[in-house]
């Protein structure tokens, strides 16, 4: 996930940053089919690309850890967790180092014609800085194709229940396209 960011004051004098933050991906290895009792899961790779676009905006690290998911499907619900753990194996000293654990519960309703209406939490743990982020997002998705390309867009608010000191507070908005590759 390549996440566009803007921001305002996140610390005195910091003004505003508008721009592309650091990239997370995970590489997941899964079996072909879902288990005798229907869930789906993978274990894998996350890996922190230092790829923000201005310094308030990313680690400038390197990091690398595990990551698994979880999955289950009942008619038109989708529920389960992805869960991921990424240290600093590289990157710049000066600043805090990368330590941090990711957890997203999610549900997921299907609906007719590929919308679909989706609960979760993104929380990370920062283990050097001792603190949690933990926002809740509730999101409107559409899929659909832009020419052969599956494409899904997303619309919705996320609230912190939670947030690390100088981070954000309260009600945002969140939008999202996601580029699908299915078989």
């Amino acid at each position: 996930m390549l996440p566009v960011i803007d921001q305002t004051d996140i610390a005195p004098g910091s003004g505003n940053q508008t721009g592309t933050g650091d990239t997370v991906q995970s590489l997941f290895f899964s079996p072909k089919a879902p288990s005798e009792s229907g869930w789906i899961w993978g274990v894998g790779a996350a890996m922190l690309l230092p790829t923000a676009s201005e310094d308030l905006l990313g680690s400038d690290q390197w990091g690398l850890g595990p990551t698994a998911v979880a999955l289950r499907q009942a008619g038109p619900w989708t529920y389960g967790a992805l869960v991921n753990h990424v240290e600093r194996v590289a990157g710049d000293r000066d600043k805090a180092r990368v330590s941090s654990t990711f957890l997203q519960p999610f549900l997921v309703r299907a609906f007719p014609g590929g919308v679909s209406m989706a609960l979760n939490t993104e929380s990370t743990y920062d283990w050097k800085g001792r603190e949690a982020g933990v926002p809740i997002n509730l999101q409107l998705n559409k899929v659909t194709r832009i020419g052969d390309q599956m494409v899904q867009f997303g619309a919705g608010l996320r609230y912190w229940a939670e947030s690390t000191e100088n981070g954000p507070e309260g009600l945002g908005f969140r939008l999202t396209m996601v580029l699908l590759y299915p078989k």
